[in-house]
């Protein structure tokens, strides 16, 4: 591993030179680094592959994955995720891999009326290509289907910590920083990962793959690599970009925050243009290739980051000499690029719009409008989301539990420092002045450094997000961990500050290099001290996961229900286990991200407004449905806060409440139907028969030929 150090010379000759001088002087410490390099890469094995059985070990001991049935495995899919296993048990099933692609891309049923490209509709490549792998190997012989899809996503993870691991310690010239991040990391593990949420969830296989090319990223903005390294780091880049990409249907919008942080630096000249223009190129590549094998997905065309670099690109062939020139016209010619830039970038992306067939655009904005408080509205779909976690503000635990966890603190102590030195180096650009070579890299400050100034920018850009929406935290504190591990071990950091504060006692060399190591180590210590007996409690104490009745309602379904004709309707989270564990047919699917399919779900959630027996029922024979599944979590929810529940919103939606100056006014004559139901009296019996209940669930068929009784 390359050693992290800043220095840029705009004069070719003395790079040559002083890659002439770097070779002279690396033969007597070639042996050292190579040791340094090898101790390091085995840390950061170590660290992912201790991440991995810990996971492993957490799951079996959360859900006695090992010990129970293969019904109670599948429901332990949560949150939606059971739909995306089912595909891929789908795919294992088939005849053949090409067989079940086929039928995945003309899936018929799955959606009741509807013939979908579920691979499109849901991004079911992580399925496609683990399946493809499950099959061609021995795994088949070795574990079954759904142990090897779990330990895919654990192995996944293990690679997460250890890009987190490799980029922390590129940046601060140690592996001890490494190890400190992934401490940190998994400390947080709650606000760090999304897998408590759903293993099969989309984040869960995209993240690790934006971590690596962060890390590969930071090593290509490094200066002081080979020309080896640096083509490493670049093949690296483009390979996850590309992954990270096909795995997720919103990466491009965090691809673009990313790149709005590297035009920000590349406006301030603090990386060489042509690294920019690399960048571009592996950004531009991968849209085209995924465009390609997303089936031609056009949100990809309108997207913000084919928009910005469409923008930039033209910018940059306009000002062909905005980066030269005293410091106040460069300042204007800077205005004038910001302008330049985000007017060509607006304009590409309305003349997209308007050619394309309408897409979500009008409801995004719509979205955030109601969710700053520019708008209010009483749809139900937008206040819905609202009312998601990841759309909430954060609330101060998050803040409360970092501080706890040490990692806040020193987070916020590395960034100002980074900051101000950052800052430091744009003025210095502006003014003209060349950044400084290795031999004065303590006077340009941990600042100048490129892979320095975008790791501010980034962890800036998330985490002003972060505080806006929660869900923004699964990409900010993981980086927020590795961040504060790298400058507390980075001695270029500790000089910096120690040259600002021109210590005369003792030399701050000296001093920074005591500091980098002995204040990490007490870190460590502290932590392993304080976290570690919990986490080994945590995995020692049984912590069964277990739903009989949900077990007794699928369990129904299957003996009860033909699988090939029935269509249950549910709760979106419901009739993803559901599909999963019986194979029969559901009237919307799991996805926030698809209006289509949350219109198709508000018309299921009305068995919990206040509408009439025949309205309700009309809307789900819409929908040919012949169960409907009444959950008692939803119908008889309590909150403290009475706005964000289901039938909150409904009664909004519908008009049946008002809300007028914290007075509550009603305008409907009907009760709630998922109470009105169970009292078992006409009309409702006319519509609707009962054929199942326990204590958390009701299953009512619906009535092919109405009988009115009375």
């Amino acid at each position: 591993m390359t050693e992290f150090r800043c220095r840029r010379s705009d004069n070719p000759e003395d790079d040559e030179q002083h890659k002439d001088e770097q070779q002279e002087e690396s033969n007597p410490g070639f042996l050292q680094r190579l040791l340094k390099v090898f101790f390091g890469c085995l840390a950061a094995f170590a660290c992912g592959m201790l991440y991995g059985i810990y996971l492993s070990t957490y799951h079996d001991r959360m859900f006695s994955f090992s010990t129970t049935q293969e019904l109670e495995r599948e429901i332990s899919f949560q949150g939606g995720s059971g739909l995306y296993y089912y595909y891929y048990k789908r795919l294992i099933t088939a005849p053949s891999l090409e067989r079940g692609l086929h039928e995945l891309m003309e899936d018929n049923s799955t959606i009741s009326g509807q013939t979908i490209n579920a691979v499109q509709r849901l991004s079911l490549y992580p399925e496609l290509i683990t399946s493809f792998i499950y099959r061609v190997t021995n795994w088949q012989e070795l574990t079954d289907p759904i142990y090897f899809y779990v330990g895919v996503v654990f192995g996944l993870q293990a690679i997460y910590v250890t890009s987190l691991f490799v980029c922390s310690w590129v940046m601060s010239g140690t592996w001890v920083a490494g190890m400190l991040a992934v401490s940190w990391y998994v400390i947080n593990r709650p606000d760090t990962s999304k897998l408590d949420h759903g293993i099969a969830l989309r984040e869960n296989w995209a993240l690790p793959y934006f971590s690596c090319q962060v890390a590969a990223l930071t090593g290509f903005l490094s200066n002081n690599i080979s020309s080896a390294t640096e083509m490493l780091c670049y093949l690296t880049m483009s390979a996850t970009t590309f992954t990270f990409l096909l795995v997720w249907d919103n990466s491009h919008y965090v691809l673009f925050l990313q790149s709005l942080c590297l035009f920000l630096m590349d406006c301030f000249d603090l990386v060489p243009p042509q690294k920019i223009a690399d960048i571009h190129r592996v950004y531009l590549g991968s849209l085209l290739l995924v465009y390609v094998l997303q089936f031609q997905n056009t949100a990809l065309l309108s997207s913000p980051l084919l928009s910005l670099l469409i923008g930039s690109v033209l910018a940059r062939y306009f000002q062909h000499k905005m980066k030269i020139g005293p410091l106040v016209a460069r300042v204007m010619k800077l205005f004038l690029h910001f302008h330049l830039v985000f007017t060509t970038s607006l304009t590409f992306s309305y003349l997209v719009k308007k050619l394309l067939p309408p897409s979500d655009g009008d409801f995004i904005f719509k979205f955030f409008e109601v969710k700053f408080g520019l708008n209010i509205t009483t749809d139900f779909v937008p206040n819905f989301l609202l009312c998601q976690d990841s759309f909430l503000f954060p609330s101060v635990d998050l803040l409360v539990r970092l501080t706890q966890a040490s990692v806040l603190p020193f987070y916020v102590l590395v960034l100002v420092v980074c900051f101000l030195s950052t800052l430091h180096a744009v003025y210095t650009r502006l003014s003209g002045q060349p950044m400084a070579d290795k031999r004065s890299a303590g006077d340009a400050g941990v600042g100048g450094c490129p892979a320095v100034a975008y790791h501010v920018f980034h962890t800036l850009c998330f985490g002003g997000l972060t505080l806006m929406f929660d869900g923004m935290k699964f990409f900010w504190t993981p980086h927020v961990c590795m961040f504060a591990a790298f400058g507390i071990c980075s001695p270029e950091l500790w000089m910096t500050v120690f040259k600002r504060l021109k210590l005369k006692s003792i030399h701050p060399v000296v001093l920074s290099l005591i500091l980098s190591t002995a204040v990490p180590t007490i870190i460590g210590f502290s932590l392993w001290r304080e976290y570690c007996p919990r986490v080994i409690s945590e995995l020692s104490e049984l912590q069964e996961f277990y739903n009989p009745d949900l077990v007794e309602l699928l369990s129904w379904i299957r003996m009860q229900t033909p699988a090939a004709a029935a269509v249950f309707a549910a709760s979106p989270q419901l009739m993803g286990t559901v599909r999963l564990c019986s194979g029969a047919a559901v009237t919307s699917l799991p996805l926030y991200t698809d209006v289509e399919q949350l219109r198709r779900a508000e018309d299921t959630y009305q068995v919990y407004s206040m509408r009439s027996a025949e309205e309700v029922y009309k809307l789900l024979s819409s929908q040919k449905t012949n169960y409907v599944i009444i959950e008692e979590s939803i119908c008889n929810e309590l909150a403290l806060s009475k706005g964000c529940r289901i039938k909150d919103l409904l009664d909004i939606s519908n008009g049946h409440v008002v809300f007028d100056k914290g007075e509550i006014f009603s305008f409907t004559k009907n009760g709630r139907f998922c109470h009105e139901i169970k009292l078992n009296y006409s009309p409702y019996t006319n519509y609707f028969t009962r054929v199942f209940w326990n204590r958390l669930y009701h299953v009512y068929k619906v009535n092919s030929v109405i009988s009115f009784q009375y």
